[in-house]
């Protein structure tokens, strides 16, 4: 039986990753619900964050009695905008839960025990890969910031800049980091990298059109071009520009092409970052990827705000083509390992994990 647990375990999981990045301020949880050894039904946290995903998966025409629940966290317990799940859970006559985190909300964090009494159990064993699957929620709600991937792509001789094209990885692994996006619900970038690759930093994947993160620019003294690419798809997704100063033609030109100004005093130390982050998560932000050149970046790694970093490293060298804005020590001292299990030719993918 133990094994069924891990079965079943990992499989909820793998549904509540379908939607992470996308349920707002609520985690993206997966259900299970499994009778004489099958599944019978499954979803995942709804996106925007209702319902959740036990009420989903608690919602067809089945005959739920006796079942077993595995679910990947802690169900709710406490009234918000929804009833709690374990309401949901104790009508339907459902026989066991299983679950693998603590809710760490205290509204509801190790209360479902006096709910559910003898019907919940907790899970210890956890597939690796999903061991750090809450740590954005848990960073959340513990320190009211925002969870900080970043993403970078190098040559193989460690080169970020290629001076003959605007890429340096292939069309599959500019496909997956398209999917890699989808993630998040905002990426930041700035108006230097933006002016000069025109980029839309949305999701270009058949399937995924409608996951558009909001997209966050640092412009601190209001650089950015007034003829690019992402004003098109201005209206279709939050668009933010923090800066330092007040230009107020500026200002308005921005306004009108649906974007909003957020004032910042300045961003030097690592105190002025930290306000940063609070003022995105402030503006509803949870999780965010950095898609920026490695000067900027360079400032989340100074101040050891980025938890993982995404690699893409092509199989060629750029030699005298390629450059980069900062010493090559820094390219050098990220340490490539965990890859990632992906065919992306003749390129790899590494996930480093920074704290």
């Amino acid at each position: 039986m133990k094994k069924n647990h891990n079965f079943f375990s990992n499989l909820a999981f793998n549904i509540a990753e379908n939607n992470l990045g996308k349920t707002k301020n609520n985690p993206s949880v997966g259900c299970i619900i499994v009778k004489n050894d099958s599944v019978i039904s499954s979803a995942a946290t709804s996106v925007g964050g209702r319902p959740h995903a036990e009420f989903n998966a608690l919602n067809n025409k089945v005959d739920y009695r006796g079942s077993d629940m595995y679910v990947t966290l802690e169900p709710c317990t406490h009234y918000g905008l929804t009833p709690p799940c374990t309401n949901i859970i104790k009508k339907k006559g459902i026989k066991r839960v299983f679950y693998n985190f603590d809710d760490p909300d205290q509204r509801t964090f190790r209360k479902s025990h006096h709910i559910l009494k003898k019907k919940i159990f907790k899970l210890k064993n956890i597939k690796d890969e999903f061991k750090t699957f809450y740590s954005c929620y848990y960073l959340n709600k513990k320190q009211q910031l925002p969870f900080v991937d970043a993403k970078i792509a190098i040559s193989k001789d460690f080169y970020t800049i290629n001076k003959n094209s605007k890429w340096i990885t292939n069309l599959r692994s500019r496909r997956v980091s398209h999917l890699i996006r989808s993630k998040y619900d905002a990426i930041i970038s700035t108006s230097k990298s933006i002016n000069k690759d025109n980029a839309l930093l949305n999701c270009r994947i058949n399937g995924l059109n409608n996951s558009k993160p909001d997209l966050i620019i640092i412009d601190r003294n209001l650089k950015l071009k007034k003829n690019l690419k992402l004003f098109k798809i201005a209206k279709k997704r939050k668009t933010y520009i923090f800066t330092i100063i007040k230009d107020d033609k500026k200002i308005s030109f921005f306004k009108k092409k649906n974007i909003k100004i957020i004032k910042i005093d300045r961003l030097e130390n690592k105190s002025d970052f930290m306000n940063l982050l609070k003022k995105i998560f402030k503006i509803g932000n949870r999780r965010v990827l950095i898609e920026t050149g490695l000067v900027f970046l360079n400032h989340f790694f100074k101040f050891k705000l980025i938890n993982n970093l995404y690699v893409f490293k092509s199989d060629k060298k750029l030699k005298d083509n390629g450059r980069n804005n900062v010493s090559n020590n820094f390219i050098n001292k990220i340490k490539l390992k965990n890859k990632i299990n992906v065919n992306l030719k003749d390129e790899i993918l590494y996930k480093v994990r920074l704290k």
